[in-house]
């Protein structure tokens, strides 16, 4: 069976714990990535990357590296393009899915607003992470995991 890989967008990530409970309960191996040291548990599936100092260093780390068995999970909206058009699974933390069907909308909004508050806009930020977040986030993981197991199984068998 072909192995899944989570990448995680780790910077500004707040569910980082329930990705490592459901990796671990799947199975599933981690890839944390940031753009120097940050802290992983030791854990076998888990693995802590250092993408380097440079601006987009872990969104490019993860882009050239994501497939159609892997499932990235981020907040950053082109990194989240690249990874669809990749054949990757993307999830926001919120649990919000990135899909081939969602993401040209939801790059042109990002795209948009950043005009706006470029453009001296006040815009207001992204809504606070509630708890119902980590809840539909934990959901859409799980799911994700699943349909991608169940593409593989179908696919050898």
């Amino acid at each position: 069976m072909t192995a899944i890989r989570l990448y995680v967008d780790a910077d500004a990530c707040p569910v980082k714990d329930e990705i490592y409970r459901v990796a671990e309960r799947h199975g599933v191996s981690v890839s944390v990535v940031a753009g120097g040291y940050i802290r992983v548990p030791d854990h076998p599936l888990i693995e802590r990357i250092a993408a380097g100092p440079g601006m987009d260093a872990a969104d490019d780390w993860i882009a050239e590296r994501a497939g159609n068995t892997d499932i990235v999970i981020t907040a950053d909206i082109p990194l989240a393009s690249r990874c669809v058009k990749a054949g990757a699974g993307v999830i926001a933390p919120n649990g919000k899915p990135f899909t081939e069907q969602s993401i040209g909308m939801t790059l042109a909004v990002r795209n948009l607003m950043t005009d706006l508050r470029a453009s001296g806009e006040v815009t207001g930020g992204p809504r606070s992470f509630q708890p119902r977040d980590r809840s539909a986030f934990l959901s859409a993981l799980d799911q994700a995991i699943r349909r991608i197991q169940r593409a593989c199984a179908a696919q050898q068998g």
